[in-house]
C-alpha cells in the first residue's frame, strides 16, 4: 500500500512539473500578440482632470514610473526589484488608483520587472507593453506567468507604437528600433510623453548604441524632463542625445551607495546647467503638468 502511494504522489508531482513546463514554454515561444493594439483616444474624467502626473518613485537601484494621465487613466512604467513590489502597490492604493489601464516593462532586467508579479496580483490590467526579448531568469518568468495567470497578452513594445494619440495627449513607443541588440538595455522600451506643449522622455536602460538609433530615425526628441537612462552610468546620455533633448530637468533613479556607482560624475558633468533631482538623494520625484505649466515637488 505504502508503496502504491508513493508511486502515485511520484505521477503527479511528474504531472504537475509538466504542466509548468509547458506553460512557460509556451510564453517564451509566443507570448506575443500578432498585431499592436489601435492607439487609443477615449477621454474619461479622472480626479485631476486636464493634468498629467508622472511619480519617479524611489525604489533604490531600479526604476518605477508611475504616471496619472489628464483623461483619468493609469500608467505603470516598470515596478523596481521583487522586494519593492509591496512598495509600489501601497503607494498606488494611497494615490487611489483601481485599474493600471497600461503596464510597460521596459526590459526584462529585474531591477525593472521584479516587482511587477505583486502588481499584476494586485490590479486589474488593461494593455501590456513588452520589448520581444526573453531572458533566461525566474523573475522573467514568474512575469510571464503572473501575465498567463490573468489571461492578458503582451503588446510588442517597437519604435513607432503609439500608445495614446489624442488631442492634446501622446504616449508614443520610440526605441527599440532594431530586432536585435548584444546589449539586453538596448532593447528598453523608451516612451515619449507629451501633454500640450510639455514633453518627458523616458528612456529605461536604452545606452548610446539606442540613443544612436533614436538620433537617426529622426524622433522629435525635445522634451522638458528626461528620465536619465541606466540609472545615470556613463553608458548612456550621449552629448548628441542630450543636445537634441534640452531638457530643463534630469530626473536620475538609483540606489544609495549602489555597488555600480550610478550615477556616474562624467554624467553629472553633462548634466551641467540642467536641474537635476536623483532619487537616492530626493526620494519620490513627482512632476505635474497641465499642458501648459510644470511643477515639481519631492518626497521622502
Amino acid at each position: 500500500m505504502k508503496n502504491n502511494s508513493l508511486n502515485l504522489l511520484k505521477k503527479l508531482s511528474g504531472a504537475l512539473f509538466l504542466f509548468v513546463f509547458l506553460v512557460v514554454a509556451a510564453y517564451h515561444s509566443n507570448p506575443f500578440v500578432t498585431e499592436a493594439p489601435q492607439s487609443s483616444t477615449e477621454q474619461p474624467w479622472g480626479k485631476q482632470p486636464g493634468k498629467t502626473v508622472i511619480h519617479f518613485l524611489d525604489v533604490g537601484q531600479g526604476d518605477s514610473i508611475f504616471v496619472e494621465l489628464p483623461d483619468g487613466r493609469h500608467m505603470l512604467i516598470d515596478a523596481g526589484t521583487r522586494a519593492m513590489g509591496k512598495n509600489i502597490v501601497n503607494y498606488l492604493e494611497k494615490a487611489g488608483v483601481e485599474k493600471i489601464d497600461f503596464l510597460i516593462a521596459t526590459h526584462p532586467h529585474e531591477d525593472h520587472i521584479g516587482g511587477l508579479s505583486t502588481v499584476l496580483q494586485g490590479y486589474e490590467i488593461g494593455q501590456i507593453y513588452m520589448p520581444k526579448v526573453t531572458h533566461n531568469t525566474k523573475t522573467y518568468e514568474n512575469l510571464l506567468q503572473s501575465i498567463q495567470a490573468k489571461k492578458l497578452k503582451i503588446n510588442k513594445a517597437m519604435a513607432g507604437t503609439k500608445i495614446i494619440n489624442a488631442e492634446n495627449l501622446c504616449v508614443e513607443i520610440i526605441a527599440p528600433n532594431m530586432t536585435v541588440y548584444e546589449n539586453i538595455n538596448n532593447y528598453s522600451a523608451v516612451i515619449k510623453l507629451t501633454h500640450g506643449k510639455i514633453g518627458f522622455l523616458l528612456t529605461g536602460d536604452a545606452e548610446a548604441g539606442s540613443e544612436k538609433e533614436m538620433l537617426e530615425n529622426g524622433f522629435n526628441l525635445k522634451a522638458d524632463v528626461l528620465k536619465v537612462g541606466h540609472h545615470g552610468s556613463n553608458s548612456s546620455t550621449t552629448p548628441a542625445f542630450l543636445d537634441e533633448i534640452r531638457p530643463q530637468y534630469a530626473v536620475i533613479s538609483s540606489g544609495v551607495d549602489n555597488d555600480y556607482g550610478h550615477p556616474h560624475m562624467v554624467t553629472l558633468q553633462k548634466l551641467s546647467g540642467i536641474k537635476i533631482f536623483r532619487t537616492d538623494l530626493n526620494g519620490n520625484i513627482v512632476f505635474t503638468t497641465d499642458g501648459e505649466n510644470l511643477q515639481v515637488s519631492t518626497e521622502r
